[in-house]
This record gives structure tokens, C-alpha cells and sequence, in this order.
């Protein structure tokens, strides 16, 4: 069992890094807070979930422990599997993944590319109880600023620019810093200065 790898950061997409551990390179699945913690650096540690397979063995890679305990958790729900629990992550930060479960925010978790409501109910109830335990910080995330009307413009934006062909998780992180700024403003006023920002 692998627990972690550092090494030097040979290459790196939002999805993938190899890292360069005494001469073998190793291609770790990463999430977009792992890309985002870990771009730009030389060397790097990564900690490691080894999911062997028939016809693979995949790694995916966690630039804290907490983000490797909530991937965890999200693959014990039944019916998601290993990119779909870091398509979750690369979508949430660890603790706003903390606030959408502990809060039952099932149309927020909805919003992630290939969970449907049920897979979304599902994990708001197999984990609501476990989140506690991770101890990570849930502090009052980007949503739990959101009135009902911002929601309505929040997700109306993540839509629009996602129909552009935005990635949704850089998308719903300048959306909501944008909100946060200024709640009141219209959706084309937020979309506008989102294309400014992505």
C-alpha cells in the first residue's frame, strides 16, 4: 500500500501529474484543488489512493490528507466510483464538500458534472454523519453566503458559462467570489465579469 509520493513534478494537467520518484514517473489522477496546490512546483508530495483493477492500477493523488479522507468516503457510497468522487472534489473544496453535505445541499451537489439527484441524496444520507469526523473545517462556505435570490443568479451564471465551454469548478469558484463581492447584481452584470476573471 502506497501511502504517499514525493518527488519531483515532472508534469502536471488540471487531471494529471507525473512525478518523477528516483527515476520512475509516476502518472497520479489528481482532483482541481490538488492541480491548483500543487502547480508550479518543483517537488511535491502527494498523498496516494491505489484502486487496483482487473485491467488497471490507478492512482489518484491528494495534496492534504483531509481531501484523501473525504475521496474515501465518497467512493464508499455506493455508485461512485474513482473519477466521479474527484470530479466532486475538483468541483468543491474539501470544506465546501464539508458544508454541502452536513447542510443536505443536494442541489448544489447536483450541479456536479454526472451526479444525479439521487446519487446526490444518496450521499448527503450515507455521509452526513461521517463528514463530522474528518475534521475538516466546514467553515460557511461560498454557498452559505448565497440568499435565495443569489442562488437563483449563481446558478443561472454556472449554466451560461458553462454552456460557453467553462469548466464548472473554476466557473462556480469566480461566480461565487463575484457574488460575494457584490450580491447584487444582475446575471448578465455577474456572467460579464466572470468571462473577465476565467
Amino acid at each position: 500500500m502506497i501511502e504517499y509520493i514525493r518527488g519531483e513534478l515532472a508534469e502536471i494537467t488540471p487531471a494529471l501529474a507525473v512525478i518523477d520518484c528516483n527515476g520512475i514517473g509516476y502518472g497520479i489522477h489528481i482532483s482541481l484543488n490538488t492541480y491548483s496546490a500543487i502547480q508550479g512546483k518543483k517537488s511535491v508530495k502527494l498523498y496516494i489512493h491505489e484502486a487496483i483493477r482487473e485491467d488497471a492500477h490507478v492512482l489518484f493523488g491528494f495534496s492534504t490528507k483531509q481531501e484523501r479522507e473525504l475521496f474515501l468516503l465518497l467512493i464508499s457510497v455506493s455508485g461512485i466510483g474513482g473519477n466521479t468522487a474527484r470530479m466532486i472534489l475538483s468541483a468543491l473544496s474539501p470544506s465546501e464538500l464539508c458544508n454541502v453535505i452536513s447542510s443536505g445541499n443536494e442541489k448544489l451537489l447536483k450541479s456536479v458534472k454526472g451526479i444525479g439527484l439521487k446519487t446526490a441524496q444518496r450521499i448527503i444520507v450515507d455521509l452526513k454523519d461521517k463528514i463530522a469526523a474528518t475534521g475538516v473545517e466546514t467553515v460557511s462556505g461560498s454557498m452559505a453566503t448565497l440568499t435565495p435570490a443569489n442562488t437563483e443568479v449563481y446558478d443561472e451564471a454556472i449554466a451560461a458559462l458553462t454552456m460557453l465551454g467553462f469548466a464548472q469548478a473554476p466557473s462556480q469558484k469566480v461566480v461565487t467570489a463575484i457574488l460575494k463581492e457584490d450580491p447584487s447584481l444582475s446575471v448578465e452584470k455577474v456572467i460579464k465579469l466572470a468571462l473577465k476573471r476565467l
